[in-house]
């Protein structure tokens, strides 16, 4: 299985799309096809026909998948996008920014 560097919970920056320089939080990240839904972030309108658990029916809108590549990963730290880097830290592998060289 392939390993990503974007986890559910990081804030993120889209890079690259109709939707580049939007940020949000990371709600789910989907291994099989390396895409990410994104809270705030493409947003489609959806068709939906009337249940029980949505007894009015009618256009709903929700986030879409958006590929990993596309998002960059926010520094904790000074708030601007960096790259994430593994090390060994207290014999624990952990992931750390780039840029401020903390620990995410």
């Amino acid at each position: 299985m392939k390993k990503l560097k974007i986890k559910t919970g990081d804030t993120v920056r889209v890079v690259a799309g109709d939707h580049k320089g939007s940020e949000g939080k990371v709600m789910i990240v989907n291994l099989e096809k390396n895409k990410a839904i994104v809270e705030g972030v493409n947003m489609v309108s959806k068709h939906e026909k009337p249940s029980a658990k949505n007894p009015q029916g009618g256009i709903v809108k929700k986030e879409a998948l958006i590929h990993i590549s596309n998002l960059s990963l926010i520094d904790p730290k000074s708030g601007d996008t960096t790259r994430v880097g593994y090390d060994m830290r207290d014999g624990k592998k952990v992931r750390f920014s780039k840029k401020s060289n903390e620990v995410i």
